[in-house]
């Protein structure tokens, strides 16, 4: 697997190029790339058939974003969108086997599911992160979504300390309002006396919940104890209409719909 340093005659904002997947064959690369992060680097519990792929009943029904480094060809970042239309021919949103999401089906407008989002670990960059978002911003743009929602993991691999701490900051500046919060039908146990004491120091937020939180997406309430994936999921909701002026015009406007078109095609 080639490393993050990025080619001397390609600039880092041409490196990486983002679509849908188009065949079978781009999707298990989507699946070979979760399998490696989830299973192989976070240590989930993912029963694959000795095929190296993470896949469930959800990726038939799902469009597969990917972001691909154009010097090795390689997937390196990907995220699976689940649309309101494509949900009810699934049987509901993935994140129905985590939390109660009554709420969701009271908002006005349409709703769009990004989950099962992963980066390999030598591309964890702003220019990666900021390739997957201006995807999944043409899909807002050409679609006319109101709503994005999904699941923001904090790893629990130190006993949950860091993840206390990231919830304190939450709770405090990053809460949506009331009558926007799910439950959680595995709450995390809340944090002894030690956890709490280094809720006080400031602590690195996971990149995907950093990107939610600068796009102005808020928290739905506590987050759900995942024991396969050995995580905390927070549920994030983002009204379009409430985005971060500043990310809006970065990744809205050169959203175009021209390339919307191109991205949905």
């Amino acid at each position: 697997m080639p490393s993050a340093r990025l080619s001397a005659d390609l600039p880092a904002a041409n490196r990486f190029s983002v679509a849908l997947a188009g065949s079978a064959d781009e999707i298990a690369e989507s699946q070979r790339l979760r399998y490696r992060v989830f299973a192989g680097e976070l240590g989930a519990q993912i029963d694959d058939g000795g095929t190296g792929l993470d896949r469930d009943r959800y990726d038939e029904h799902c469009r597969h974003l990917l972001v691909r480094d154009t010097v090795s060809g390689d997937v390196v970042a990907s995220t699976r969108l689940l649309d309101d239309v494509q949900a009810a021919a699934a049987g509901g949103f993935y994140s129905a086997g985590e939390f109660d999401l009554e709420m969701i089906h009271g908002l006005h407008g349409r709703v769009l599911e990004i989950g099962r989002t992963c980066v390999d670990a030598d591309y964890r960059n702003g220019v990666v992160i900021a390739a997957l978002w201006q995807g999944i911003a043409a899909l807002i743009t050409g679609e006319g979504f109101d709503y994005l929602f999904g699941c923001a993991s904090i790893p629990l691999d130190d006993g949950g300390a860091r993840a206390h701490a990231m919830l304190e900051t939450i709770r405090g500046r990053h809460m949506a309002e009331q009558r926007h919060h799910v439950r959680p039908y595995q709450p995390l146990p809340r944090a002894d006396q030690a956890a709490v004491e280094v809720a006080s120091t400031p602590v690195r937020m996971p990149p995907l919940l950093k990107a939610y939180l600068s796009l102005g997406a808020r928290a739905c309430g506590e987050p759900y104890w995942d024991r396969d994936f050995q995580c905390a999921d927070v549920f994030m909701l983002l009204n379009v209409s409430e985005l971060n002026p500043r990310y809006a015009r970065h990744f809205l406007k050169r959203a175009d719909s021209a390339s919307a078109r191109r991205l949905a095609a």
